[in-house]
């Protein structure tokens, strides 16, 4: 059931399609369906093909390389690509920092910045989390001591996601420990090459070396890093967690999985039974159609919407994040037995590997468990509602988070 919820941007979704499916090598688009392991310059590649085709940053500004694309647009695009099975864009330094930069950066961090962003020749972390501040994330602990021209950042992060292959990191650090939880932030730009600064990996629960603890011992930042004022950061950290948040809903990317868990569903298993015909999958799948659906007119209808994302950027979140979920947990029962086996080398298949449970299932329930995680990052779902909760006038109780 494909129903077109912006039918007045069906001639741009063939455009994309057409183009998309021209530029993106095939090698690369198994690897994302298939769920293999990517390497940096899988993502840096991408983005550089998306680039030289003028489809790097379609929702920047164009003076700054983009095409000036509504959010209707942007969001098309996106669906495409995920479908289509090319890479994501990397978000933090295309849809978070950019944001941030073209609203509080000056012209001078705009010019430094942006540019190798777009062209594929940086990559950026996100420095938020640390050990006792997640979800709440105020009482953040690393600390920026003014020195000269100079801060110098003490403190830990934590889940910092594929800092391994980051150049660059957006950092939130206490500058004024003396004030109030949410005042005294600032929000700092950190060379991951700078003297003291340590990435020391987190094994997830498929094995993957996705995320970090990152150190910082005595790394000094200039102050021309400084992003928007002075113990003002936590007002540039909000409006980069709508941000976001906004892109965490992954329409795109349960759209391809949809199609392929109807694809699956309807595969003969062991005793020649279609698991798709079965009654209980049957209205799992379709109630899963029918909700994805009422998730994409909800974004269609904030598309419409004007300004940076607000708290409906947190509806997105909870819902994308849950439809996620769902649809790895269909594709297990769909799989049945052929999803069993966690064959790690499937990940970087050597010369001649057979997985055991076939080629398109082997990483199945990797999958499984690393989406776990979609429910967490970007503030857990739990602060999300507590989030719209007070935007609705609710009481929401204890309340923490961004």
């Amino acid at each position: 059931m494909d129903i077109d919820i912006l039918p007045e941007l069906a001639g741009l979704r063939r455009e994309l399609r057409e183009t998309l499916r021209e530029l993106l090598p095939e090698a690369l688009r198994r690897k994302v369906l298939l769920g293999q392991r990517l390497g940096r310059e899988d993502y840096l590649r991408w983005q550089r093909l998306l680039h030289g085709r003028g489809l790097g940053a379609v929702h920047w500004p164009s003076a700054w390389g983009g095409r000036d694309w509504s959010p209707a647009q942007s969001a098309v695009f996106d669906e495409e690509c995920a479908r289509l099975g090319a890479p994501r864009q990397l978000p933090f330094g295309l849809k978070m920092l950019a944001p941030v930069l073209l609203r509080f950066g000056t012209p001078e961090q705009c010019a430094r910045l942006l540019p190798p962003i777009v062209e594929g020749r940086s990559w950026w972390c996100q420095g938020y989390s640390e050990p006792g501040a997640g979800s709440d994330l105020a009482s953040l602990k690393t600390r920026a001591l003014p020195d000269g021209e100079d801060f110098v950042l003490h403190g830990q992060k934590t889940w910092t996601t594929l800092a391994q292959h980051a150049d660059w990191m957006f950092c939130l650090a206490r500058t004024d420990p003396e004030a109030r939880p949410q005042r005294g932030i600032s929000f700092l730009l950190v060379d991951m090459r700078s003297p003291g600064v340590r990435v020391r990996p987190i094994r997830l629960l498929d094995g993957e070396h996705e995320v970090n603890e990152v150190w910082l011992d005595g790394v000094r930042v200039p102050r021309a890093n400084l992003v928007g004022e002075l113990h003002q950061g936590w007002t540039v950290a909000k409006y980069l967690l709508g941000h976001e948040r906004a892109n965490i809903a992954g329409i795109g990317t349960i759209q391809r999985e949809l199609d392929r868990l109807r694809e699956l569903a309807a595969r003969p298993d062991a005793s020649g039974l279609r698991p798709g015909e079965q009654p209980p999958l049957a209205a799992d799948i379709a109630e899963l159609e029918i909700d994805l659906l009422a998730l994409e007119a909800t974004q269609a209808r904030m598309l419409q919407h004007e300004g940076p994302p607000g708290a409906e950027a947190s509806m997105l979140k909870v819902l994308g994040s849950r439809l996620q979920q769902r649809v790895s947990e269909l594709l297990m029962r769909a799989a049945g037995a052929r999803a069993l086996p966690f064959e790690p080398e499937a990940f970087e298949p050597p010369p001649g590997f057979e997985p055991v449970a076939g080629e398109d299932c082997a990483l199945l329930a990797a999958q499984y468990a690393n989406w776990r995680k979609v429910s967490i990052y970007g503030g857990s779902n739990e602060i999300q509602l507590n989030i719209l909760a007070a935007a609705l006038g609710l009481d929401p109780g204890p309340r923490g988070g961004a």
